[in-house]
């Protein structure tokens, strides 16, 4: 499948990704943008969700994060939610230009944390005309509390706080795994899945990824609520994809947020756990995305 390279400017941050042509597009043509959730670089099966877009006559404008992979920016492996919120809006003005690109039909997909921000995107920019948010984060003062013991918190913030006066002090920022192969060890995604995933994918296909983030990375995850513009995506169509076996970003707090969704919106429970959605079952994450797209892009 055809592909390009391609590079644009975030307010002073080269991002670097891929733009994928719609196949059978005589004109401009709809299109998806796509960034990947927390650490996560392209390679990490991005590519095959733009291959299905572009099969099915959809653009797709995928990019790496800023500090990640392919694109710029420091401190590298930081992770704002809000800068990558910013980001997305900085792709879709860039996929704007584009002569391949119908700007009046724009779709936006992310997963897991992108998935977060994608919330957020389609709730404050109106040229989003359908969005997709696969196994989402929806709050991270619940999902922090899913996924640390009680009685772990209060370390967690002391780590926070000392980080904060060394930075003051002119230290660089303290660093922490993204996963560790014991879940119960300092990491950013503690859970078994999340290990195997990450070291195996980034062995497989993306030798780009480090699994160190910076541990304000960890702080700002705390502190970031998607939840809190659900309510203003509408009339801008919803599909949200939570898994049903999910424990990294438990499925019934999507489904709670997606009960503050407006309407247009559709609800569907893939299979499997938080990373069958990319691998085992991308067949059934990857067809309802493409269907939502071309219902409501096409």
């Amino acid at each position: 499948m055809d592909r390009r390279d391609v590079e644009f400017d975030a307010e002073g941050v080269t991002l670097r990704g891929w733009f994928y042509p719609a196949e059978g597009a005589s004109g401009a043509a709809p299109t998806v943008v796509m960034a990947h959730g927390f650490s996560a670089v392209k390679e990490m099966y991005l590519d095959s969700f733009a291959e299905v877009f572009a099969a099915a006559g959809l653009n797709a404008l995928v990019y790496d994060n800023r500090n990640f992979g392919a694109s710029d920016g420091r401190p590298r492996q930081e992770i704002d939610p809000w800068a990558q919120v910013r980001d997305y809006r900085h792709a879709i003005t860039y996929a704007s230009t584009l002569a391949e690109v119908d700007a009046t039909r724009i779709g936006i997909w992310g997963s897991s944390y992108s998935g977060g921000h994608v919330l957020v995107v389609a709730a404050i920019d109106r040229r989003v005309k359908a969005v997709v948010s696969q196994v989402p984060l929806v709050s991270g003062h619940d999902n922090l509390r899913a996924l640390v013991r009680a009685d772990l918190i209060a370390g967690f913030r002391g780590m926070f706080d000392s980080d904060r006066l060394a930075r003051y002090q002119g230290d660089p920022p303290a660093m922490v795994p993204v996963v560790d192969a014991d879940p119960t060890a300092p990491s950013a995604l503690p859970t078994a899945d999340s290990y195997t995933w990450f070291t195996e994918t980034a062995k497989l296909r993306a030798p780009s990824w480090r699994n160190e983030v910076t541990l304000r990375s960890v702080e700002m995850f705390t502190e970031y609520e998607p939840i809190t513009y659900v309510p203003y995506i509408s009339p801008t169509p919803l599909l949200m994809l939570p898994a049903r076996g999910d424990h990294l970003t438990p499925s019934e707090l999507a489904i709670a947020a997606y009960g503050k969704a407006n309407e247009p919106k559709k609800l569907s429970i893939l299979p499997g756990g938080h990373f069958d959605a990319y691998v085992d079952g991308f067949d059934v994450s990857s067809g309802p995305a493409r269907d939502w797209f071309l219902e409501h892009l096409g």
